[in-house]
């Protein structure tokens, strides 16, 4: 039994199943039947020339703002690295401010994250965008599985959290990760 799913560009055929990004059912006519948004993200992404202050001139880090602490709903996250990272140029840093927001453009968000934007110090570029959030609308029974967008966290760990959840759902069995990398290719005995 093979599952096919198709939209204008392209069509996508499995025995297993069809494993689908949100942004795969958003045309435009808008937001197919298969998905539904459940939010929207703000990300400011920050070009410097130092580190963020306070932080003992780290080439990394991660800061949560805590919703408590804000008076929001939900958390603020602030994650940098640096040219040691092979991600700026030499002497340049990069930083990433994230969160859900409610806002109605990018005014409301800026507003909505300036107590991590105020952590960044002086900036030397900077890139803003808010993005709309999906969840998938389909039962597993159609064998199409649809991830869900992205989210504000930027340390991964709910995205790691539905590569498992998903891979479960679509084989029934759960990730194993104790495998010995230097027994692989090795024939089971």
């Amino acid at each position: 039994d093979t599952i096919a799913q198709e939209n204008k560009n392209a069509t996508a055929k499995a025995k297993m199943g069809v494993l689908a990004d949100p942004t795969y059912f958003v045309g435009e006519k808008g937001v197919g039947e298969e998905i539904k948004q459940i939010g929207q993200v703000a990300r400011w992404i920050c070009i410097m020339d130092h580190p963020i202050p306070g932080t003992k001139d780290a080439d990394s880090c991660q800061i949560i703002l805590p919703s408590t602490q804000l008076k929001r709903d939900t958390d603020i996250y602030v994650s940098m690295v640096s040219y040691k990272h092979n991600v700026a140029s030499k002497g340049h840093y990069v930083a990433m401010i994230s969160a859900n927001v409610e806002a109605k453009n990018d005014k409301e968000a800026k507003q909505e994250l300036k107590a991590a934007y105020a952590l960044l110090g002086k900036t030397k570029k900077e890139f803003f965008s808010i993005s709309p959030v999906y969840a998938s609308n389909i039962n597993d029974d159609k064998r199409l599985f649809i991830t869900e967008s992205y989210d504000a966290t930027t340390h991964w760990q709910t995205t790691c959290e539905e590569v498992m959840q998903l891979y479960k759902r679509m084989t029934g069995k759960d990730v194993d990760l104790s495998i010995d990398p230097a027994k692989l290719g090795e024939d089971p005995e």
